[in-house]
């Protein structure tokens, strides 16, 4: 990818997954990365073998917005201003999911917080420096959950819409200042939270999809970079599915 070399890229939910390989897939392109998760261990393992140089970690609740005030001042103090900032953080109510008549508020509001606010709230904290200096780029998590309007994943789905529309809104905000705003949509893709699924369920969202496989975390990390580099200069304010033809725009 174009342009990627020497940029300084913020990663939320960085330690597994797709969070985890789009962190390989810059540091691959040249990339200084700044990544915050639960997971401290994981991160260290990550970074095991990365210069000291090309990265800094955070270990905490992304949302926390003290949290991610330390995450952003430590990125500033150590590589300098971010360049990119990949959104990756997110959840679904997992073992709580239920159909929407038997759910309940306090499970809402977690999915809206860790899906939603924790996007805003990174966005805010980097788009005015983005702004000033006239380039930038943010990537936001949605999911094809939200196209679908799959079962049992009411909150979810909403989040993601919402992630969407921010998406789109910032996009236009900050167009004229030569910041992107773009968001990935990713469908079944073989995570920790994908393999807690029964086989059945994985069966169904197979045969759900046109492609007949579930799609690897560097499905996801492959296009997170290109709309981080130059290639996609010309491209804000859209939502990429990548999830094997499950929803087609």
């Amino acid at each position: 990818m174009r342009g990627l070399a020497g940029k300084i890229v913020i990663v939320t939910g960085a330690a597994h997954g797709i969070g985890a390989a789009t962190v390989r897939r810059f540091l691959a392109e040249g990339a200084h990365i700044a990544a915050a998760d639960l997971d401290e261990a994981a991160l260290g393992t990550l970074f095991r073998d990365v210069p000291a140089g090309r990265h800094v970690f955070v270990a905490g609740d992304c949302t926390d917005g003290a949290m991610l005030t330390e995450l952003f001042e430590r990125t500033r103090a150590t590589l300098g201003p971010a360049d990119i900032l990949f959104n990756n953080v997110g959840q679904s109510a997992r073992e709580r999911a239920s159909a929407f008549h038997l759910s309940d508020e306090a499970t809402w509001r977690f999915v809206l917080e860790v899906s939603l606010m924790t996007a805003m709230r990174a966005s805010r904290l980097v788009a005015p420096a983005m702004r000033e200096r006239g380039s930038g780029r943010i990537i936001n998590m949605s999911s094809d959950a939200a196209f679908v309007g799959d079962a049992g994943l009411v909150d979810y789905a909403t989040a993601k819409m919402g992630i969407i529309g921010f998406t789109r809104a910032l996009a236009r905000e900050l167009a004229p200042f030569g910041v992107t705003v773009n968001a990935v949509a990713p469908g079944a893709i073989r995570t920790r939270a994908h393999d807690r699924l029964s086989e059945e369920v994985v069966d169904r969202i197979r045969r759900a999809t046109p492609a007949g496989y579930v799609g690897e975390p560097e499905d996801v990390a492959g296009v997170v970079a290109f709309l981080a580099s130059e290639d996609a200069r010309y491209v804000t304010g859209q939502t990429l599915l990548v999830d094997g033809g499950r929803w087609m725009l």
